[in-house]
């Protein structure tokens, strides 16, 4: 009777760990890649971030890397639950196990190799200084001098701004997504913003009301990440979707969608 019990006991607990395993959110790292095929993965986002991702009218959820992320997951085989959270909170969610993988204009840098697995790169960005449309008095960092400046939570821009504000003499107040950050400039609270290229392009061209006044500092490469030593397959499954895309034309294509040459 003592064995059969031991037996019982053993197969109740092989039970319980199969289930927990079948009923996880993400997926195991050590699985290959055809076991992640027709899988649906959760993917933070930050949806005030165009033309990478943004809302339309309708409540659609588009951009690059939207339409990028959707195209991947049909060319490998699998679909993506995308969960709008900004920018920030994205980053928290993927920490915290709540998604399975971040993709938000989101850039490569060391300190955050130290968390999470990144893809391959899929955009070369780079910072710019916008300022008020009209404002005729802010044409270089020198006259940032004793001003406010606003920045993004988490983005290259604050993190530049914030590398050369004790030089310049300025202060920055952060907000969580780029149309408050613009909003601040345009309202004439902060003199300037920092932003990354294609993304104050695009917002000047929507008639955000700002301007770009410096020229384009170098920036990081985008990718897209999962936290560190976990969905190995998702990111394997990205970079080969990624490559297939690249080789047919349908990145640029996504591309060209929204940033005019």
């Amino acid at each position: 009777m003592s064995l059969f019990k031991k037996f019982a006991a053993t197969a109740m607990a092989l039970t319980m760990v199969f289930g927990l395993a079948a009923c996880g959110g993400t997926t195991d790292s050590t699985e290959g890649t055809d076991s992640a095929e027709g899988k649906t993965y959760v993917i933070g986002t930050d949806t005030t971030f165009a033309p990478f991702e943004f809302t339309t009218e309708a409540g659609d959820f588009v951009g690059i890397d939207i339409d990028l992320m959707n195209a991947i997951a049909e060319d490998q085989g699998f679909t993506v639950e995308f969960n709008s959270l900004g920018f920030n909170a994205a980053v928290q969610a993927l920490e915290a196990g709540q998604v399975d993988g971040v993709i938000a204009g989101m850039s490569i840098t060391e300190e955050r190799q130290e968390k999470f697995d990144f893809s391959e790169p899929y955009f070369d960005s780079g910072v710019v200084m916008g300022i008020k449309a009209d404002n005729e008095e802010i044409t270089s960092y020198e006259d940032l001098a004793g001003k406010k400046v606003a920045v993004k939570i988490g983005t290259e821009g604050q993190a530049f701004a914030e590398s050369i504000k004790d030089q310049y003499g300025f202060t920055t107040v952060t907000f969580d997504d780029s149309n408050a950050m613009y909003m601040d400039v345009t309202a004439g609270n902060s003199v300037a913003c920092f932003e990354d290229y294609p993304v104050m392009g695009y917002a000047i061209t929507q008639g955000v009301g700002l301007k770009m006044v410096t020229e384009k500092e170098q920036g990081s490469s985008y990718g897209f990440a999962v936290n560190k030593g976990e969905n190995a397959e998702l990111l394997e499954m990205f970079n080969a979707g990624l490559a297939n895309l690249k080789e047919s034309g349908k990145y640029d294509e996504i591309l060209a969608t929204y940033i005019q040459e």
